[in-house]
């Protein structure tokens, strides 16, 4: 089940960083409801255009959320507590004060590629809004048992998805990510168009990174999904958020 055409004209962010390819959710399943409270839809607003963008995001705090640096926007929309957009009870919907793209970000090459938020009031904890604690390191070896959820494309049409989706992937040692502050995985599944800035959660139930872009680096290779390190950005996050974004 898709959305209605209103929502279907909203902007999909998910940067393609070197040939495009376009997906979303691929291969997934719908997301237990309210089984992943941390998740952020993200609507965008830039002043040139009459559509909301629309890219994924979690909640780290009371004040902040974690999203992709190319999903930077005159204004933002932050949805909490969501997991279908046909129905909103429950949810909390907030403006953000203050953005915090990485001091790093480069969009040409996408490096860097995270973004604080802070909300412009607090967001209110209940059983479908709660943080999601963020991994310390991952001490040299790549996390097991990774999951991606999203809004986002599923790939079958041109209409993003009106519930929450979640997909399994695999994390690998790809020579694209390797040294670059990225995980990386592979396939014909994994997140998409207006997945980004979306959790890459793992079996602790920790985030470990945020959905980046994907490549296809050659014509008959598969997809390659690239994520964000958190760990490799720990000391930045620490103090943006220890600081309450006063500075």
């Amino acid at each position: 089940m898709f959305i209605n055409c209103k929502l279907a004209t909203l902007t999909l962010v998910l940067t393609l960083c070197g040939q495009v390819h376009s997906g979303g959710i691929i291969g997934g399943r719908e997301a237990k409801p309210h089984s992943r409270p941390y998740m952020v839809l993200l609507k965008t607003k830039m002043p040139d255009d009459p559509d909301d963008g629309h890219c994924g995001g979690f909640l780290l705090n009371e004040d902040f959320v974690m999203t992709a640096a190319h999903c930077q926007a005159e204004s933002y929309r932050v949805l909490l507590g969501l997991h279908s957009y046909y129905d909103k009870n429950g949810t909390q919907e907030l403006s953000v004060v203050q953005s915090f793209p990485h001091k790093d970000y480069d969009a040409k090459h996408v490096k860097n590629d995270i973004m604080l938020l802070k909300l412009s009031s607090k967001a209110k904890f209940n059983e479908h809004v709660k943080p999601i604690p963020l991994a310390e390191e991952d001490n040299g070896h790549l996390p097991n048992l990774c999951m991606v959820s999203g809004w986002g494309l599923t790939g079958k049409d041109n209409y993003m998805s009106d519930i929450l989706l979640e997909v399994n992937v695999t994390l690998t040692n790809n020579s694209h990510c390797a040294g670059r502050k990225l995980y990386c995985s592979e396939g014909p599944t994994g997140p998409g168009e207006g997945d980004s800035g979306g959790p890459l959660v793992c079996e602790d139930g920790k985030a470990y990174g945020l959905v980046s872009c994907s490549k296809k680096p050659d014509l008959d290779g598969p997809i390659v999904y690239k994520y964000t390190k958190i760990p490799d950005h720990k000391e930045w996050i620490d103090t943006i958020m220890q600081h309450k974004g006063k500075f």
